[in-house]
């Protein structure tokens, strides 16, 4: 086969509806809709896609009518298409591997995310490793995710490790003033102490934004921020319980977006309410926010926090948010941590520490708040996503990927 020919056929089951897709976009969705955007764009592939568009609500029922009707539609476009590979957007649409082998002749390759492996569920657990079996290629988006899959019975020799990609001008606003991507990549090119001195006109100017927005003077002390789904493994609840409670450096934390574990972290605001304001330090949670202030926020923010805790049965297989953090000029501190381990290259793009550990977060946030090295940092940092994470240079990994596992 000519490296000029790679014909791919790719099946998802959760883009969001092209009428609501922002209400309908989490990470693995963003991430699937650039991978095929990457793929078309790339002229060594020719890309035919299975895809149901739905909705949140209701998304179990109908992805199960989606890998039922699957059954019929893949035999079907495996005839008339001739790919070379198939390649599915998760384990949900690689269980299909299982009833394929055999069936079809084509290899058969997944990406897997982390959540899609580690499900805690006994039948569940059967069924990844009898899918991982049938598959002949893996591609995990963490070195901690592919462990994940060996740990289940994965031969290390069938699965790689590759980073999700971005899409910058997906992540960047199109039509701000600044920060927009023509914006940004004007800094990249400026001398470091200039680019420096305009990253902090831009971070004054979010905070003054922002601030007015919620009714909160952001202008007085650092600002920490976290975005995403609030569930148990991202460690809000814990960090502002054992870190913010004995930190030393008076600070904002904004919580932005929602999710089970609310109540919670409600609680541990509560509870905690003396402790945190004799420090001077105040958690602002500010529920879901349209992309114009989720983008604002990335931009105000000193520093992105993603304090994740292990949660038995859960994972963060890649942690797309941080990169976002960096495109904005903040530098992140998370933990050293399953998917995480790969996005954070240490003192570059941000700073990791070990789970769990609040000495270690207090010691190290504390040394961070109190130097003069954030707004270089954040610089380093947006340089370090820019030039090693654009889906281009991602997909063409994927690619070449795919070309061996056809080759074999």
């Amino acid at each position: 086969m000519s490296q000029s020919s790679l014909k791919v056929l790719y099946i998802s089951h959760s883009h969001p509806p092209d009428e609501a897709p922002l209400e309908n976009m989490g990470g693995m969705q963003r991430v699937s809709m650039q991978l095929v955007q990457a793929l078309e764009d790339n002229s060594t592939v020719e890309i035919q896609t299975i895809i149901q568009k739905v909705p949140w609500k209701g998304i179990e029922w109908r992805t199960l009518l989606f890998l039922l009707k699957l059954r019929r539609q893949i035999p079907q476009v495996v005839d008339s298409f001739k790919p070379d590979v198939i390649l599915f957007s998760s384990m949900v649409t690689a269980s299909m591997a299982r009833w394929l082998k055999g069936k079809v002749s084509i290899p058969m390759v997944t990406i897997n995310h982390g959540q899609d492996v580690t499900m805690p569920y006994g039948w569940y657990q059967k069924h990844v490793s009898k899918v991982l079996d049938a598959l002949d290629g893996v591609i995990s988006v963490s070195q901690a995710t592919r462990q994940a899959c060996i740990d289940r019975g994965m031969d290390p020799g069938k699965g790689v490790a590759l980073p999700n990609g971005i899409q910058i001008q997906d992540l960047l606003p199109m039509d701000a003033d600044y920060m927009n991507p023509a914006h940004v990549k004007q800094l990249l090119v400026l001398e470091p102490t200039e680019a420096v001195e305009e990253i902090k006109v831009l971070k004054r100017a979010a905070k003054q934004e922002l601030g007015e927005h919620v009714n909160i003077n952001l202008l007085d002390k650092p600002v920490l921020l976290s975005v995403g789904r609030q569930v148990p493994r991202k460690g809000h609840a814990w960090f502002i319980e054992k870190v913010l409670t004995q930190l030393n450096h008076p600070c904002h934390y904004l919580l932005v977006g929602d999710g089970p574990e609310r109540e919670t972290i409600l609680n541990a605001v509560q509870r905690n309410a003396e402790s945190l304001a004799e420090r001077n330090i105040h958690v602002h949670i500010l529920g879901r926010k349209s992309d114009h202030w989720v983008h604002k926020a990335y931009t105000a923010a000193d520093v992105f926090m993603m304090p994740n805790v292990r949660v038995k049965g859960d994972m963060e297989g890649f942690g797309i948010v941080l990169l976002e953090a960096n495109l904005h000029f903040t530098p992140v501190f998370c933990s050293d941590l399953e998917g995480m381990k790969d996005v954070v290259e240490q003192g570059v793009n941000g700073f990791k520490v070990k789970s769990e550990t609040p000495k270690e977060y207090i010691m190290e946030l504390e040394k961070l708040l109190g130097s003069d090295s954030l707004l270089p940092l954040s610089l380093m940092g947006c340089r370090y996503v820019w030039e090693n994470f654009q889906w281009d240079k991602v997909a063409e990994q994927y690619i070449q990927y795919l070309y061996q596992v056809n080759a074999v």
